[in-house]
């Protein structure tokens, strides 16, 4: 007679979990490093440029601050040197947020992948990594606000993490969990009216 004991079913297939990360202002503290590419800059091309308002502002596009201080024709070309300029200037002085390996490592402890998601060169941004020695599992570049749901989406990622405005419409364009930290220029309330589902000081 056959058993009439119903087999377990199989469990559910679950994705593993992504997050993904911000890199300025969110894993590390780049302000030294940009402002030093900035004073390379002015130096060489003879543009004023404060670099203390850009460090205050950091977050949106390379030529969109370069903007406030070239003229249109010229921003393409700025954009080119800055990049260029910055392996030797901003590199060394830029150091890990508090919290920023002990993040991308507790994300992968759980078996899940870390990927980094910016609006910086990408070359550059994986430099800072390798000196920084935080390993995620990919680096994206050169996206920034809804663009970077583009990338989310195509990783997979459930929960993106950031410190700007720009990060949260990420964050929601690709139906992510969005993890703000105030680390960056933008406060709680800033953060909270963008859609922010979780603040947080820091990633302590």
């Amino acid at each position: 007679m056959a058993s009439t004991a119903s087999s377990p079913l199989p469990a559910p297939h679950t994705a593993p979990l992504t997050v993904g990360f911000d890199l300025d202002m969110t894993l590390i503290d780049s302000r030294a490093g940009i402002a030093a590419t900035y004073r390379a800059l002015s130096t060489e091309t003879g543009v004023p440029i404060d670099e203390e308002l850009v460090v205050s502002r950091i977050g949106p596009p390379l030529e969109e601050e370069l903007a406030h201080w070239f003229p249109a024709g010229q921003v393409a070309a700025a954009g080119d040197r800055y990049r260029a300029l910055y392996p030797d200037h901003a590199i060394a002085p830029s150091t890990a947020l508090p919290g920023a390996r002990e993040s991308i490592a507790e994300v992968r402890a759980l078996g899940g992948r870390a990927i980094v998601v910016t609006a910086k060169y990408e070359p550059n941004a994986k430099l800072h990594l390798a000196h920084l020695g935080i390993e995620p599992d990919s680096v994206i570049g050169w996206l920034w606000a809804e663009a970077k749901g583009e990338a989310l989406r195509e990783h997979g990622a459930q929960v993106y993490v950031g410190d700007h405005v720009g990060d949260v419409r990420g964050a929601r364009a690709a139906g992510a969990l969005s993890v703000a930290v105030t680390t960056g220029p933008c406060d709680e309330r800033e953060l909270r009216a963008a859609g922010a589902d979780v603040v947080l000081a820091d990633l302590t």
